[in-house]
């Protein structure tokens, strides 16, 4: 039982490192050079024809 606890603190932390936070725009696009240059540390794709940022 004392095991527990500390595996589920170790799951939340191991989990939350693939959540990423991304924001799609209304800039469209037929491929990435056509999106914005993005500023560090984000990431600009283009995606069903729209740009769309990530945060990491």
């Amino acid at each position: 039982m004392a095991q527990i606890i500390p595996f589920l603190g170790a799951l939340i932390i191991f989990l939350s490192l693939f959540l990423v936070e991304s924001k799609q725009t209304n800039i469209p696009c037929k491929s990435a050079e056509d999106c914005p240059k993005p500023i560090y540390p984000r990431y600009v794709l283009c995606s069903y024809g729209f740009c769309r940022i990530f945060f990491p």
